[in-house]
């Protein structure tokens, strides 16, 4: 398909080397195949909801709206990635402490945009990463409405479709796509970027904004307030696997699998754009 973003010529340039062994690298082209095979079995138990006619619970305290199509999608995915020696992490699931001594551990969110999918806008996306020792290995990204498949790993790079692919190599922030969560825009936090020299474009799930700049689709996302780590670990994983930055607003790099599952900010884009980007947020902070 055509992206309604920018077009990104698909090579092999700009993917990191592995130098990894072979045996890790063995073990993370099964990893993709698991995350491939439960991004398409979550993909068959949400096809019989349709999204824009769909029903929504609203969660306790304010956590937002679920569906049955995010409880099916969540059972499944279980289903297929979870094996004996590894932990689990899921927006839809009671959170288990036993995860905090597991070496791998799958974050997921089942069905990320939930607010999209009840409206039938078609932003929104299953999201599976793959943890180990706290750092993304591997991670996977599918938006059925689309037809869209992200997959990749640290040690093997992005595919887009199937073919491979890498992050923006724009050097300046002028014309610089950037994709906003429309809730924030919404709110009037993005106001303060109104003169920024950069396009900003409002979207709905923050997994499938960063997919969408791993691919080179979009040069880059970011938001300051707080992400928890379902929503944003499988991107995290995609754009590092294309070459691109992550990075929380103090710059450090964010960590998974936390007794508090949550980050307060997250930045990503091309890995030129990295400094600008953080002159850009740095001068409206001061501002």
């Amino acid at each position: 398909m055509e992206s309604r973003f920018r077009g990104n010529d698909v090579t092999l340039e700009g993917v990191a080397e592995d130098k990894t062994s072979s045996t890790f690298r063995l073990t993370t082209m099964n990893d993709l195949d698991r995350i491939r095979e439960a991004l398409q079995a979550a993909t068959a138990a949400i096809s019989p909801f349709t999204p824009g006619a769909v029903k929504a619970d609203q969660k306790p305290h304010g956590r937002g709206p679920v569906t049955e199509a995010d409880r099916a999608a969540d059972r499944v995915l279980q289903e297929v990635l979870l094996r004996e020696g590894e932990g689990w992490l899921s927006e839809e699931s009671t959170d288990d402490p036993v995860r905090l001594g597991k070496q791998r551990v799958w974050v997921v969110d089942p069905l990320d945009g939930t607010l999209e999918f009840v409206a039938g806008v078609p932003e929104w996306c299953v999201s599976v990463a793959l943890v180990e020792n706290g750092r993304v290995v591997a991670g996977g990204v599918s938006n059925p409405t689309t037809g869209e498949m992200f997959l990749g790993s640290v040690a093997g790079g992005l595919t887009y479709n199937g073919k491979r692919t890498h992050a923006s190599a724009l050097t300046k922030l002028e014309g610089a796509v950037v994709l906003a969560s429309r809730s924030e825009v919404k709110r009037g936090e993005w106001e303060p970027f109104r003169d920024a020299p950069v396009d900003i474009r409002p979207m709905g799930s923050v997994a499938y904004k960063l997919a969408l700049v791993a691919a080179g689709l979009a040069d880059a996302t970011w938001t300051l307030t707080p992400k928890h780590e379902w929503d944003v670990a499988a991107g995290v994983a995609l754009v590092q696997a294309a070459g691109g930055f992550v990075e929380c607003r103090d710059q450090s790099t964010p960590t998974f699998n936390n007794r508090s599952p949550r980050l307060s900010s997250l930045i990503a884009g091309g890995m030129a754009l990295r400094e600008k980007i953080r002159e850009q947020i740095k001068a409206v902070a001061s501002g």
